[in-house]
């Protein structure tokens, strides 16, 4: 079976299989790979989805990406060991779901892609036999699930940047206490900061010797596995063929690409809901078709989504028949009555972030977090204009509450309980490097650190 091929959303490099995009991250002309075509499947196979387990559910959606570069008896092997966490769905009412993807060993969404790619990077290490660094740009929680997932990795070098005063303490703890080969630098700016250096970095040719790759969702193989959890969601609440609505707190955009991967695949969706914060650049695109990023990004209490240019919103651009480059440039406006058909985003405010967790907990005595808060009043926006009616639809949830306690307790009067990890991690004593927002040093820290012994 020959392996598919991913391009570039730039469109100005050739076509490359999973392994090469997979281990370049960003194309070479700057722009994201997607696949040529996404692999589909029936209805009849996306039913018998019912009555898997996640680990399968998993092996059978990438095993359409990976056929031809990994075997799909090691992919299967590679989510049974990965996927060894519970996924719960919790009835909010009616048939509306909150899924709760925090239930992995950094208690946030991210461990399901992390997971996955250290153990495909992993395989093609054995095969290359060569050293790669990782570089990482984090706005809250994707530097801990990276750094915890290619911990001790055979092979690798873990670099994660993130800014200094807009991460909770137990996100930065938990990626700064591990030490070995996992580096991490405090960047005095904003997360467009850290993710602007990085992208950088790849087509830098001062190091072009060091063997870099990205575990952001800049990189493909962060995305796919993100597109799992929205088919098991629907397994477990839909009925065969009923769409489902899924409201999601969105940032660098990519777990809303997930959710985008698997109506490309196949799966009935009848809404995406891309519930962002005060970095609104996106919902104002979808009204006006005028993009125009924020820069510098806005603060807000959902720390994560603090992104004013959202990287994945040139995957979303390219699948609707669009090309927006790296800067934001729309060269080729996308089908915007399409895109506004099958998306709503509206931007949610820390007043109304606060006052909506409040709420809820006041009438569900169900304890959410900010960025769960923004999917719920996105869903409650889209639904005010657009009824679900009695159709499903999943909230989801990215991160424990206990990895924003002041802010839960400032909100509810309590503070939440604290999973185990996040507990031993705040024990630990940590370290990590400081720095500005300033390229030629960065590029200067990678070459200190690739130096010959």
């Amino acid at each position: 079976m020959s392996a598919l091929l991913f391009r570039s959303t730039n469109g100005q490099s050739p076509a490359v299989n999973l392994r090469e995009a997979f281990l370049a991250g960003q194309a070479p002309d700057r722009g994201l790979y997607l696949p040529e075509a996404f692999p589909r499947f029936t209805p009849a196979e996306i039913a018998a989805f019912a009555g898997l387990p996640y680990h399968e559910i998993a092996a059978r959606v990438l095993t359409r990406f990976t056929a031809g570069i990994i075997p799909d008896a090691t992919i299967a092997e590679m989510c049974h060991d990965a996927y060894d966490f519970n996924i719960p769905l919790e009835l909010i009412h009616d048939r509306i779901f909150l899924m709760r993807l925090d239930q992995g060993p950094t208690a946030s969404f991210k461990d399901f892609a992390a997971q996955m790619m250290s153990r495909m990077f992993g395989h093609f290490f054995q095969e290359d036999h060569r050293e790669v660094t990782i570089l990482t740009a984090t706005s809250g929680d994707t530097g801990a699930a990276v750094a915890h997932a290619f911990h001790n990795i055979p092979g690798t070098r873990v670099v994660v940047l993130f800014p200094i005063d807009e991460i909770s303490l137990s996100q930065r703890k938990l990626m700064t206490t591990l030490g070995d080969n996992i580096r991490t630098v405090a960047i005095d700016g904003k997360f467009d900061d850290c993710q602007a250096m990085v992208k950088r970095a790849f087509t830098d040719p001062a190091l072009a010797h060091i063997h870099l790759s990205s575990a952001n969702s800049i990189n493909i193989g962060r995305l796919l596995p993100q597109s799992v959890y929205y088919f098991y969601a629907a397994s477990r609440l839909a009925q065969p063929g009923e769409p489902m609505a899924f409201s999601i707190p969105s940032g660098n955009f990519g777990d809303m690409m997930g959710a985008v991967v698997a109506r490309e695949m196949g799966l009935p969706v009848r809404k995406i809901i891309a519930s962002v914060n005060e970095n609104d650049s996106f919902p104002r695109y979808l009204s006006s078709g005028v993009y125009e990023k924020i820069s510098p990004s806005r603060n807000s209490v959902s720390n994560a989504m603090n992104v004013g240019h959202p990287s994945n919103l040139a995957r979303l651009v390219a699948v609707y028949g669009g090309q927006m480059d790296e800067t934001g440039k729309i060269h080729r406006q996308p089908d915007l009555a399409a895109m506004r058909r099958d998306i709503f985003s509206s931007s949610i405010n820390d007043e109304r972030t606060r006052t909506s967790l409040r709420d809820f907990w006041n009438k569900y005595q169900i304890l959410l977090e900010p960025h769960g808060v923004v999917a719920w009043q996105g869903f409650l926006d889209w639904n005010a204009v657009e009824p679900l009616g009695n159709a499903p639809a999943v909230i989801v949830e990215t991160a424990n509450p206990a990895k924003f306690p002041e802010e839960v307790e400032k909100v509810v009067g309590w503070p939440p309980d604290v999973p185990a990890a996040i507990t031993a991690a705040l024990a630990q004593p940590e370290h990590h490097d400081r720095m500005g927002a300033d390229y030629d040093q960065f590029r200067s820290y990678l070459l200190a650190r690739h130096a010959p012994a």
